[in-house]
């Protein structure tokens, strides 16, 4: 693919500054990576280092300083631009809208139209595949599930009995939804299985990461509303209920029976204890460990988490305990040898 400068500034709807006719963008990269034909952008602090990139074009908002006579789009959120022109350099590879042979499908099951069914995925008794879906090799999808359109399940991911999804979900590879919560009794010492007769509820537009896995309730259900983003190697606990809009990186594990509000940040590392309500547009720092109910637009970290600013606060002490310590030991010495 080859764009103009111009061109380029006409999709992301921006303006051009030192536009030059002559020059033909055909990739785009990262500042660092990007060469003379490239496109890249810079948000800061990075702007600073822009006229050390080697790349053709910059996309900058309209805030940033001038470069020095390189072509320049402007445009109000570079970030957005970026990843729209990801997606015009480098679209998703198209897949073939038939049903393999090599896949089981249960007659029983409902197929909506142009879907994508790949060699060894399984589709059980009574579940529903939304227009527009790809399942990838070695899918599972099981009874009742409800799989709404333009989902995409990609290889060696798993949709347990009577879940569902909404539209335009995002399945990463090793992905498990539904898998039984961790209930059990234990009596005299021996533990006996809970049956977790719930389902997990994946509302519009939610993407789950790699390897994570949300258990199924024990009744009602687990839900991840709408927006929400799941990294990988995630764990959502029975009956968790999540927000909207949410973000919860890698390796987060949140126990059962937790509420969560719309427009949630967890930072990597990130647990909680179970049964508890976290409010809205709170953000919490990497390894937090929640062990309370949290009210709306928190910002916490460090465990058990508390306040941001405390928390900084009580880690800088933390590293000067050393220090104190040998002037104690000093000033221990010195009344010592005054009593003499």
């Amino acid at each position: 693919m080859e764009k103009s400068v111009q061109e380029l500034a006409e999709f992301l709807h921006g303006t051009v500054e030192h536009d030059n006719p002559e020059l033909k963008i055909t990739g785009v990269n990262g500042l660092v990576e990007a060469g003379a034909q490239d496109i890249s952008f810079a948000v800061p602090p990075h702007v600073e280092h822009c006229h050390l990139s080697k790349a053709g074009v910059m996309v900058l908002s309209p805030a940033d300083p001038e470069l020095d006579g390189r072509p320049v789009i402007r445009v109000e959120n570079p970030r957005a631009a970026f990843a729209a022109l990801l997606e015009l350099f480098r679209p998703q590879e198209e897949v073939e809208r038939v049903v393999s042979p090599y896949a089981f499908v249960s007659k029983k099951a409902k197929i909506g139209s142009n879907v994508a069914i790949q060699p060894f995925a399984v589709v059980e008794d009574d579940a529903e595949v939304g227009d527009g879906t790809v399942l990838y090799p070695h899918t599972y999808v099981g009874k009742r599930v409800k799989i709404g359109q333009n989902c995409t399940l990609y290889p060696n991911t798993t949709v347990r009995e009577d879940c569902v999804l909404g539209d335009r979900v995002i399945l990463q590879s090793g992905a498990v939804i539904g898998g039984d919560g961790f209930g059990y009794i234990t009596q005299n010492g021996k533990h006996s299985k809970v049956l977790q007769t719930g389902n997990v509820v994946l509302q519009d537009d939610v993407e789950i990461g790699s390897n994570t896995c949300i258990d199924r309730a024990t009744v009602d259900s687990t839900i991840v509303g709408k927006g929400t983003k799941i990294d990988n190697l995630v764990h959502l606990g029975h009956n968790d209920i999540l927000g909207e809009n949410c973000l919860v990186v890698a390796h987060v594990g949140i126990s059962g029976s937790v509420t969560v509000g719309n427009n949630v940040t967890f930072a990597g590392q990130v647990g909680t204890v179970g049964h508890i309500t976290i409010g809205n547009n709170c953000l919490f720092g990497g390894k937090a460990g929640i062990t309370n109910n949290i009210p709306d637009n928190s910002v916490m970290g460090g465990y058990p988490a508390r306040p941001m600013k405390e928390w900084m606060r009580q880690e800088a002490y933390m590293h000067k305990l050393g220090d104190m310590f040998k002037r104690v030991k000093a000033l221990e010495k010195e009344i010592s040898q005054l009593k003499k």
